[in-house]
């Protein structure tokens, strides 16, 4: 599975996010109410070794992931890197509650 890495233009990420966003908004209103709080994850040094099945589950917990993103509004200097897996945490959660 070598090939090119794959390149994503951020502000064609950053359109997509808002054409998404504006769609759930559009569909469930300002706010979106998650059914689950707790959810499966994969370690991230195996999320991506898909000729091996994973050896460890953790469970992450949604309200946890959206304290961080609370967090970096309070102080946005203190971003780092991880707020994306953060964000992405809740995303997933609100692409599978709001499949429409």
């Amino acid at each position: 599975m070598d090939s090119e890495p794959l390149q994503i233009p951020l502000d064609q990420l950053r359109h997509a996010f808002e054409l998404a966003l504006q769609h759930i908004e559009a569909s469930a209103g300002s706010t979106v109410a998650l059914e689950h709080d707790y959810f499966w994850s994969v370690p991230g040094d195996e999320l991506h070794d898909v000729p091996n099945e994973p050896r460890t589950m953790t469970i992450g917990q949604l309200s946890e992931s959206w304290q961080h993103l609370e967090d970096l509004l309070a102080d946005p200097d203190r971003a780092v890197g991880h707020h994306l897996v953060w964000l992405a945490d809740v995303l997933r959660a609100i692409g599978h509650e709001t499949v429409r």
